[in-house]
């Protein structure tokens, strides 16, 4: 138990550092050229109340845009990782960095820092999450929830 609350200490610590260069570098580096916004939506995977997916394991995903709406989800599975099950099935992209995967997308859902200062916040059982959505582990019981925050 001591070992996985230091991960998760460790975890948390490299969130904060990445905030924080992510925060430094687009302070720092001067003016952008104006760009057009990005789309804020695009194509939907799930609708609320959807059941997505084929697997022995189930679990409930909450996603939430920067308007507070939410849609309420069950995700059936044979991944193991939280993440893994939901790119499998097409709700969550993202690009792979130093600290794991930096997720933009969700369920068509642009939330991206470097462009609109919003990014996906990961919750584990209405907590902010200590770990990633790429290397957290499916654990029965638990509600997951994925929502656009501002920076």
């Amino acid at each position: 138990m001591e070992a996985r609350r230091r991960t998760n200490w460790l975890s948390f610590l490299l969130c904060i550092v990445l905030f924080a260069a992510a925060a430094w570098m687009t302070t720092g580096c001067g003016a952008k050229p104006a760009e057009e916004p990005s789309p804020a939506v695009s194509e939907a995977v799930a609708q609320d109340g959807d059941v997505l997916g084929e697997g022995e394991t189930e679990f409930p995903l909450t996603i939430a845009d920067k308007d507070g709406n939410e849609i309420a989800l069950t995700i059936r599975t044979d991944k193991t990782v939280v993440g893994e099950a939901l790119q499998e099935l097409g709700l969550l992209e993202g690009e792979e960095g130093p600290y794991g995967l930096y997720v933009k997308i969700v369920n068509g859902i642009r939330a991206d820092y470097d462009r609109d200062k919003v990014y996906w916040a990961f919750y584990i059982n209405g907590e902010y999450a200590l770990s990633g959505v790429d290397v957290t582990e499916i654990t029965d019981g638990d509600t997951y929830a994925l929502k656009v925050e501002q920076g």
